[in-house]
């Protein structure tokens, strides 16, 4: 007969209880472990974030912290299911797929840039705590009418998370890139066009240095938006919907 029993990790994910426990309560918990990681990591990044860093604002031992938390990898899955914060609540039914997913997807996109730090955490595998099903639960509701299957609709899930996801990871190093030289994003696209179409060879890149021969670099539009990076994670997301809306009316054919 199989165990159904939750793994223990799966048991401090959900906060599950575990049973009476003799003598004093404890004087810490997961949740104040992982409020305090949190805390940590927006201040000063993942690095920020250390067992013994975590002990210390504490006033624990480092080696107390594994009674709450199983593993350093096991607290990072703990981080990220709280640091993704609340999901849009789409009520049901959803008239306009589209419009949802959108929101979802900046929603998503706004806890990124305020949390560089998630990006950086590593992917241990699929959605598996109350935080993150929420955003699963959420992104499927935004597409609960539009005549996809369950596994199609997860799928989509992936591909918008994943590209969020990237597109936090590319704005982050562009923007280093930017502090390093000193220049802002209108310069750096001015030298940067400048110096590839003195270097592309025509006979070699014909379209590349067909681009940037066209001024395109030089006369770009400042960003419209507070965050530089808004402008382009809007315009690839859009590509993304615009590949949902084919799958869909592929469905529906």
């Amino acid at each position: 007969m199989a165990d159904d029993t939750p793994p223990s990790e799966l048991v401090r994910l959900w906060r599950l209880p575990t049973g009476p426990r003799l003598g004093r309560p404890a004087g810490l918990d997961v949740d104040q472990v992982v409020r305090t990681a949190v805390q940590l990591a927006d201040e000063d990044g993942l690095t920020g974030a250390t067992l013994p860093k975590i002990a210390e604002k504490l006033g624990v031992t480092p080696m107390s912290l594994y009674r709450h938390i199983g593993s350093k990898d096991e607290l990072f899955v703990l981080m990220s299911d709280v640091g993704t914060g609340t999901p849009p609540d789409f009520a049901a039914p959803v008239e306009d797929w589209r419009a949802a997913l959108r929101e979802w997807a900046h929603a998503l996109w706004s806890m990124h840039r305020r949390r560089p730090w998630l990006t950086q955490l590593p992917i241990a595998g699929p959605p598996s705590g109350p935080g993150t099903i929420g955003w699963m639960d959420a992104g499927l509701r935004a597409m609960r009418a539009t005549g996809l299957d369950t596994g199609t609709k997860v799928g989509v899930i992936m591909v918008v998370s994943g590209y969020v996801r990237q597109a936090d990871l590319l704005a982050q190093q562009l923007e280093q890139g930017r502090r390093t030289t000193g220049l802002n994003e209108s310069e750096t696209n001015r030298d940067y066009g400048r110096h590839m179409a003195r270097l592309v060879d025509p006979e070699r890149f014909p379209d590349a240095a067909e681009l940037f021969a066209s001024g395109l670099f030089e006369s770009a539009p400042p960003p419209t938006a507070d965050d530089p990076s808004r402008d382009d994670f809007e315009f690839g997301l859009e590509l993304v919907l615009d590949g949902v809306a084919a799958t869909i009316a592929r469905a529906a054919q």
